[in-house]
């Protein structure tokens, strides 16, 4: 099975954090590339974790992704941007 995500990754107090938000992992790195690596194996640590418990296909599902084939992948944002707010 593969599963297709999307990252984002952010500097923050000078370490690079990576975040899966479909699935809510997160992790970090010192560099963007050990960000990456880290977030790939907290999210296979995740997805082995669902799967042992019989949960992996209601967690996918609900966060959004659709089976393909043996391609798990979730939709594109239709739009993805910044909104200022004042209060």
């Amino acid at each position: 099975m593969q599963l297709n995500f999307r990252i984002e990754i952010f500097k923050e107090d000078g370490q690079y954090v990576a975040v899966a938000p479909e699935l809510n992992v997160s992790s970090f790195g010192s560099t963007k590339k050990e960000a990456k690596v880290s977030l790939k194996e907290a999210v296979e640590l995740f997805l082995e974790e669902c799967k042992r418990m019989g949960t992996l296909e209601d967690v996918l599902t609900e966060a959004g992704f659709k089976p393909e084939n043996r391609l798990w992948r979730s939709d594109d944002p239709l739009v993805a941007g910044r909104m200022a707010l004042g209060f």
